[in-house]
């Protein structure tokens, strides 16, 4: 199974879920992106790890960070290894004593560390295949603006009066307006349609 490797490329807000984020992994060698669902306070603990702050006591991940160094455990890499019903699934691959050990992690967690410990994330091509979203800068600068369609009701079914092509235009505005979980909503119901 060949392993895509990510980079951390930001957070947004959520537009459908208050208080929720939107986690942007990208692949580092590509320009697909996965936007993660997650919450408020996973979000901070990414955001603190991003911006090497350094609070006046130890928050949960730099106790962790702290705890493994203290017992000579080292962490490798992350791997988010499946994705199921929406949820993704991690582990962190640690070192101790030349063992390797794998320990099973949310997926904004296992982020979290791997911005503190200076390690690297991997998916695979199947997970990235499923959730990626393509980002194409070039496409989108060449195509004249045209009015986008807009779904015309609120909640669950907000996309079923469009049909694929409308939707795939709606795709289009929300990754270049940088509302990836936006974009993974409408991915899914594309996705739904065509039966993949």
């Amino acid at each position: 199974m060949s392993k895509v490797k990510l980079k951390v490329l930001g957070l947004s807000c959520s537009q459908t879920q208050s208080g929720a984020y939107a986690l942007i992994l990208s692949e580092e060698n590509g320009n697909r992106r996965i936007p993660i669902v997650i919450g408020g306070f996973e979000a901070q603990a990414i955001a603190i790890g991003l911006e090497r702050l350094h609070p006046p006591r130890p928050l949960t991940h730099d106790l962790f960070v702290n705890f493994a160094k203290s017992f000579d455990i080292t962490i490798t890499e992350v791997n988010i290894y499946h994705l199921e019903e929406g949820i993704f699934y991690s582990e962190l691959v640690c070192m101790n004593n030349g063992s390797y050990i794998k320990i099973d992690a949310r997926t904004s967690d296992a982020v979290a560390l791997a911005i503190r410990c200076n390690c690297p994330i991997y998916t695979t091509e199947q997970i990235i295949e499923k959730a990626g979203i393509v980002f194409n800068v070039t496409e989108e600068q060449a195509e004249p603006a045209q009015k986008e369609p807009q779904p015309a009701e609120t909640g669950a079914d907000k996309y079923e009066k469009l049909d694929i092509k409308e939707l795939k235009k709606l795709l289009d505005k929300s990754i270049s307006n940088e509302d990836y979980e936006e974009a993974s909503h409408i991915r899914d119901e594309i996705q739904r349609r065509e039966g993949k």
